[in-house]
């Protein structure tokens, strides 16, 4: 039977008005800094707004009923009145009863900081996978804070599906939204499994996955394209990148790796937003090595990279080894080199849009990337050439020289690789677990 409901989210851009809304920004000093409304007027613009206000209140909590506290909220109310704003955006995630106590005094729109963001990867989502994970994670928030959102809410077909008159609309609004999520949930765990099937192929491959991460508009699609001409498309705000890409990379030595791009992360990144993107998000989990890619010219860059390391520990990636790219190293003066250099001395400095210290990106990344298991020494015969080209592309090749009797080649492999190539095998090299496979 096809769906009587319509399958655009109440949170999704269509929604959003042609004219760029006049927003005031508000939040608590006590984690949202002046840096951190910084960081908000930037998500507003890329959302279609334009900040024309700031109020910071200085608590040690939130106010249970409005988040700011009585005075405060009169002091927005003012500033909203007077710069004739439509909307009031929060720096944190607020309760429904915040939202409903927050828009009841100040008779305008009311969004947190999570509402933003849906709303910022709802108009950055291109594939399908990515439109639906954006969906039920709007979904998943909207329904805990479902309290009358007008027409737009408005669901009722005709008479057939409801439990009768009694019912209201608050109720219908719920139960379409919970029949959405699960259907959402049901699509993405298919597709999900359609990607569990392609990354099993390139596990089985034996060519080592690396997975680009780091924190929104770090610069992590221009590097993308600097290493590996992909094409991704670059823009200068946050969350422009949601589909993931992934690309065939040469490391220095010949050996060969597999670079994904990915979602870029955020400070308060919505849980609802990480659970939804699950699926993605296990090809960082499961990659060989996490190409940490910083803006090093942000102001709060040390924080930024944190709270990076703090979401890849919450999708089990905390202990994948990383390699950390201080990127836009060109927009710093000397001075601030310096102190960068020393509080991240392990930090490859590189400019992805000059192509500026690739090679030593490149280098550092060979080294840092665990080597194949099993060492051998190999006695390959003149006539098959296909070997030592395998051996490049999916092992670890440290030797190569030829001999009257062949090409003596000295490797670290997989189990796979090992197979094809255990007729040649001359030596095993030291190492308890080399030993047993000779």
């Amino acid at each position: 039977m096809p769906d009587r409901y319509p399958s655009e989210s109440p949170l999704s851009a269509p929604w959003r008005p042609a004219v760029r809304e006049r927003a005031v920004l508000a939040g608590l000093a006590n984690g949202s800094d002046d840096d951190s409304l910084q960081e908000l007027a930037s998500l507003a613009r890329a959302a279609g707004a334009e900040p024309v206000g700031r109020v910071i209140q200085t608590r040690s909590r939130p106010d249970p009923a409005t988040f700011v506290g009585r005075g405060k909220v009169q002091e927005i109310h003012d500033l909203v009145h007077s710069t004739g704003a439509d909307a009031v955006i929060l720096d944190d995630e607020l309760s429904a009863g915040q939202l409903r106590s927050l828009e009841e005094r100040l008779r305008v729109k009311v969004l947190d900081r999570t509402a933003l963001i849906l709303d910022i990867f709802a108009l950055h989502a291109r594939s399908g996978e990515g439109k639906l994970q954006v969906e039920l994670a709007q979904l998943s928030y909207l329904l805990p804070r479902l309290r009358g959102w007008g027409e737009a809410m408005s669901r009722l077909g005709g008479g057939i599906g409801t439990r009768g008159p009694g019912e209201t609309k608050l109720e219908i609004d719920r139960q379409h939204i919970r029949r959405r999520i699960t259907r959402l949930r049901r699509e993405i765990t298919d597709l999900a499994k359609s990607r569990r099937v392609k990354r099993s192929s390139r596990e089985r491959s034996g060519v080592p996955q690396i997975a680009l991460a780091g924190y929104t508009n770090a610069g992590k699609s221009t590097l993308m394209n600097a290493l590996t001409h992909a094409g991704v498309l670059v823009a200068d705000q946050p969350f422009a990148t949601l589909d993931p890409t992934i690309r065939r990379i040469a490391l220095p030595g010949g050996r060969k790796a597999t670079l994904s791009d990915t979602v870029g992360f955020i400070r308060k990144l919505p849980h609802d937003l990480v659970e939804a993107f699950k699926s993605t998000l296990e090809e960082v989990a499961r990659a060989d090595l996490i190409l940490h890619v910083a803006d090093a010219s942000a102001p709060d860059a040390g924080e930024q990279m944190q709270a990076v390391r703090e979401v890849l520990t919450d999708i089990g990636a905390g202990l994948v080894p990383e390699v950390l790219a201080l990127n836009k190293w060109d927009a710093l003066e000397d001075e601030q080199r310096d102190r960068i250099r020393w509080r991240h001395p392990d930090g490859v400095p590189v400019s992805a849009l000059r192509g500026a210290g690739l090679d030593d990106l490149l280098r550092r990344m060979a080294e840092t990337l665990p080597s194949p298991p099993v060492q051998v020494s190999l006695l390959v015969p003149f006539g098959r050439p296909d070997i030592l080209p395998m051996l490049y592309e999916r092992a670890e090749v440290l030797a190569a020289q030829d001999t009257p009797d062949g090409m003596a080649i000295v490797a670290r492999v997989f189990d796979a690789e090992l197979a094809k190539v255990q007729e040649f095998v001359k030596r095993p090299a030291a190492g308890p677990r080399a030993q047993a496979r000779g």
